[in-house]
């Protein structure tokens, strides 16, 4: 019988169990993946803690990379053996999972599961972060909240090779170096003072096109403060908690500025969106353009740990669950 992690009510970490469960079985149109390795994200922790609902008890992850061990009647493209990553849904956070044939991306040759599983959910992210919701461009400065995070550095490393000038924050002086070596032209530890006061003094006063802001409740007002006239706020995450409410009228004052809230699953809601993306991502760490960091590793059934050191801002790069 295989393990998962399994929830059963939401509240902290100590709330996810390491329990025996019935051995999953493919529909028609699934496969069934033995996980080699589940990436660690905040989405995690968003459904852990009830941000998220879901029914319970329910299982987190949504990003992993494993082999396929059987597959539905109905599936033509994947076969027992071949090698799968995926990103989206939930239930990751187990020995054996099920994903359906069209939200799987193939693993190339030259890629090994443990990069697929620390990069796709994040790296597709950065993918339509940077070439879909704002169309970043070779000469743009661009600011990126959380530079040394897992998003962070693959946007940043991205950003840089289409050309751009990043600007990135930071939580401490620690974490400088990792956003420095990850492209950042230009770094702030946010501690340090007001973060759109300095992107002023480094964009001689005009602001910046587009944030990138997974951060939320902390940085979202002083965000807007950052933008040139006409600027787009991308608020993709909320590691800090959600954004209150705030009256529409202050964008106008700010300069006839652009929100944004997306979401990975709305921009891979086609599989030839999926596939593009995925295959963009790869093209990109094929290339060196993108290098993954793999700065955490921890078994799964210590996935508890794992939460608390991601919640607590411990982890930079990628964090892997192990098998």
């Amino acid at each position: 019988m295989p393990f998962a992690i399994r929830v059963h009510e939401v509240g902290g970490p100590e709330k996810m169990l390491w329990e025996e469960v019935e051995t999953p079985r493919p529909g028609p149109h699934e496969v069934l993946i033995r996980n080699r390795a589940v990436g660690l994200n905040f989405i995690d922790v968003y459904y852990r803690n009830g941000l998220y609902s879901d029914s319970l008890p329910l299982t987190p992850g949504a990003e992993g990379a494993g082999v396929v061990e059987a597959v539905g009647s109905e599936v033509k493209e994947f076969k027992p053996g071949d090698r799968v990553g995926y990103a989206g849904g939930l239930g990751a956070y187990s020995e054996l999972v099920i994903r359906p044939a069209s939200r799987l991306a193939r693993i190339p040759a030259d890629l090994d599961e443990k990069t697929v599983a620390a990069v796709l959910l994040k790296g597709m992210t950065a993918e339509f972060l940077i070439r879909r919701t704002h169309r970043v461009q070779a000469g743009e400065t661009i600011l990126v909240h959380a530079a040394a995070g897992g998003v962070g550095q693959i946007l940043c490393q991205w950003a840089k090779h289409l050309g751009a000038r990043v600007i990135g924050t930071v939580g401490s002086e620690e974490k400088a170096a990792l956003a420095k070596q990850s492209g950042c032209e230009h770094v702030i530890v946010s501690r340090s003072g007001p973060v759109s006061k300095q992107v002023r003094e480094l964009t001689e006063g005009k602001g910046v096109p587009v944030v990138y802001d997974g951060i939320g409740k902390a940085t979202f007002m002083d965000s807007l403060d950052c933008l040139a006239p006409r600027g787009l706020m991308v608020s993709f995450g909320n590691a800090s908690g959600a954004v209150e409410p705030f009256p529409l009228g202050i964008l106008a004052q700010k300069g006839s500025l652009y929100v944004t809230r997306p979401t990975l699953m709305t921009y891979v809601a086609q599989r030839d969106e999926l596939e593009k993306s995925a295959h963009d991502l790869f093209s990109v760490i094929q290339q060196g353009a993108v290098k993954v960091s793999i700065n955490q590793t921890y078994p799964l059934r210590e996935a508890a740990r794992a939460h608390r050191d991601l919640e607590a801002r411990k982890t930079t790069g990628s964090s892997l669950l192990l098998i």
